[in-house]
């Protein structure tokens, strides 16, 4: 039996032999040279394999809690361009609803104001939308790999980006059975997210430019200006440990460093010492400006799960659980969890990622809009405790600021006892949070002075907010659920849901806030992808435009009796799926003006209790000029602003596959 140094030394020997004669499912591993990590980070490395193995038996007895399935409002905040950026600032089109001015994040649907470029299935649509009338498909990008599945896209004037994972099972190789003749050899399953560049300057001529992939699944990815990040999590294989096996480390490939994939060393990955986990982060960078030079590649022993990027820093927050039994004389009692979260800081230069510091709050935070960077200072909103419990465990809510080291210097704690953050939103030297238990508390907070943080005022109504979006610097828009009290089966009083609200908030007053305008969409089980992902939302206070897309559930409030008050809610029925579209202005509020919808009145007499026709649901929608484009992946719609009057509809069958100009 060998030693575990003896095995890591065997192993490499067979890497090395494997680097020349063999490949697995196309992967051709390699030794690699030592990337940016080999710089000074201040972070200590792992350098040996049994390093690595005490490490991961310390990360047992510290819990990571690892979840996957989950505009700053500052007129001094400059705006890089560079690269021919696309933006909507200097144009009629609108861009993806970010949350950092000058920081896009990449979605579903772009546009350049006059084509449209669209994740669809297993393809990327690039459609020809101008003039609306003669609207047609231009090209189909197609993937010769059939493990790539796109699903997010970048835009700019030079570059379009794709962004998908890859999935396939390689065979296994390990110092244990490599070298014995199997009948069926082991696989073992390969998980890699791939971005890929293409020049669409010529769009007759659209050619690819270079490809990065990293081992591990997506975890994130930000584009300023040339420059492009992209985050994946990758966990340790214990079963490839405990077989010496070569993929002790996760890979990378960079067409522009060999295009083979490079397996990291050991010596080059640096861990985090209060936060170690059984995984590995992968953080990269490169400039769109230089498609030849080597992309920045950094790795590490730890995990993340909300990103947060500002113009010029990167922020990588987990949450970590500490349990503690504490003994009394008779027995042993239960403490819950001490939550905390681990924040990794990187700096944002030109094509390159360095790390910079590391820092820790109580608490948990809820996603990436829980965070904020503001004049050199970070902010973050937490919630401490567990929600079931009513004793001096119970859930409360934080925020707190922290200096450009990740020093916390200002916190206001114990907010809302009892409650849980639903949402927050940093504008400036504010902050807006909504918590809630059975009414929602809007708080008003503020944070001009760092070391002191402090609530301005409050408001409470029904109902509650899982999206905030600034409409200007004193009115602010909640989308979320409406509720209702009401005796649950134990008797007690509870909140339940009922249809999707949406809420426009006057904090002219900050010490008291108005609900100055809402609308009720639906009834129970109305839901909106835009309660998850803020992307979903077209607005623009010029064009006096509010649109997103809901699915209605109704009840039939004549064939059901009308409910005592304290009976729980019925759900709706399906009705409606498609796009809901208001007018919004500080005079008249929220007016409806109308919904479209891709389904046909066939399919509404198919329809039953619930609708699962998700290739004819609308996900996106966005305007160029003055024509609003609904998106889904069976069709897109093109109808006026003004009027919401059809113009042209154009359908994306698969059928039509066929006859479009393919591209790889």
């Amino acid at each position: 039996m060998k030693s575990p140094a003896g095995r890591l030394r065997f192993s490499l020997l067979v890497l090395l032999l494997l680097a020349v004669l063999l490949t697995a499912g196309g992967i051709t591993y390699g030794l690699g040279t030592p990337n940016s990590l080999a710089q000074e980070t201040g972070l200590p490395r792992i350098g040996t394999y049994d390093n690595l193995m005490k490490l991961l038996e310390k990360s047992q007895s510290q819990s990571v809690y690892y979840d996957r399935n989950t505009l700053k409002m500052e007129a001094s905040a400059a705006v890089p361009q560079g690269a021919g950026a696309v933006t909507a600032a200097d144009s009629n089109f609108s861009t993806t609803n970010v949350q950092v001015e000058g920081v896009d994040e990449a979605d579903l649907v772009k546009t350049d104001g006059t084509y449209i470029y669209q994740v669809n299935s297993d393809k990327v649509l690039i459609i020809n939308a101008e003039p609306p009338d003669q609207m047609g498909l231009a090209a189909a990008i197609q993937f010769e790999d059939a493990a790539f599945r796109p699903t997010e896209i970048y835009l700019d004037a030079d570059n379009l980006i794709v962004i998908g994972s890859c999935y396939q099972q390689v065979p296994m190789k390990w110092s244990g059975s490599m070298l014995r003749p199997q009948i069926y050899p082991p696989i073992h399953s390969f998980q890699s997210t791939r971005a890929i560049i293409y020049d669409i300057k010529d769009k007759n001529n659209i050619s690819k430019v270079r490809e990065l992939e990293l081992e591990g699944t997506y975890l994130s990815s930000r584009k300023i200006a040339s420059s492009f990040y992209l985050l994946t999590n990758k966990y340790v294989n214990y079963y490839s440990i405990q077989n010496g096996e070569e993929d002790i480390a996760p890979s990378w490939r960079d067409s522009a460093q060999g295009g083979s994939f490079v397996a990291e060393k050991l010596e080059d990955i640096c861990y985090f010492p209060n936060c170690i986990s059984s995984n590995y982060l992968m953080v990269a960078a490169l400039d769109l400006n230089s498609p030849q030079s080597p992309a920045d590649i950094n790795t590490y022993l730890g995990s993340g799960d909300q990103v947060y990027a500002s113009q010029n820093n990167l922020y990588v927050a987990i949450q970590k659980n500490d349990y503690q039994v504490t003994a009394w004389p008779n027995d042993m009692v239960y403490q819950p969890p001490e939550y905390s979260t681990n924040l990794y800081k990187f700096e944002l230069q030109p094509g390159k990622v360095p790390y910079y510091g590391t820092g820790t709050v109580p608490g948990r935070a809820l996603n990436q809009f829980s965070m904020d960077e503001n004049a050199g200072y970070f902010r973050i909103a937490t919630t401490s405790g567990e929600n079931w419990r009513n004793d001096q465990f119970t859930t409360s809510n934080n925020v707190y600021v922290l200096n450009q080291d990740l020093q916390v210097c200002g916190k206001l704690e114990n907010i809302a006892p009892g409650e849980k953050i639903y949402s927050t939103r940093f504008m400036g030297d504010r902050a807006y949070m909504v918590t809630f238990q059975q009414v929602d508390p809007f708080f008003v907070l503020d944070l001009k002075d760092p070391s002191n943080p402090t609530i301005l005022g409050k408001l409470k109504i029904p109902g509650y907010s899982d999206y905030l979006h600034p409409y200007d610097e004193n009115h602010i828009i909640g989308f979320g659920k409406d509720t209702v009290v009401s005796k649950g089966w134990n008797g007690q009083n509870q909140a339940f849901y009922e249809g999707m609200k949406v809420a426009v908030f006057d904090v002219t007053d900050v010490g008291n806030p108005v609900e100055m305008s809402r609308a009720v969409i639906g009834d129970r089980g109305t839901d909106s992808e835009l309660l998850r992902n803020h992307k979903t939302l077209l607005f623009s206070a010029e064009k006096n435009l509010l649109a997103f897309p809901v699915t209605v559930m109704e009840v039939d409030k004549q064939a059901i009796p009308k409910q005592s008050e304290n009976l729980i809610p019925n759900y709706g029925t399906f009705t409606f799926q498609g796009l809901y579209v208001y007018s919004i202005d500080l005079s008249k509020g929220l007016q409806y003006r109308g919904r479209i919808s891709h389904l046909s009145s066939e399919d509404y007499l198919k329809a039953g209790d619930a609708w699962y026709d998700i290739d004819k649901n609308i996900d996106r929608a966005l305007y160029i000029d003055d024509t609003l484009y609904t998106l889904s992946s069976a069709m897109i719609k093109a109808n006026n602003i003004s009027d919401l009057s059809a113009i042209n509809t154009l359908n994306l069958p698969h059928a039509e596959s066929g006859r479009l100009q393919i591209m790889e």
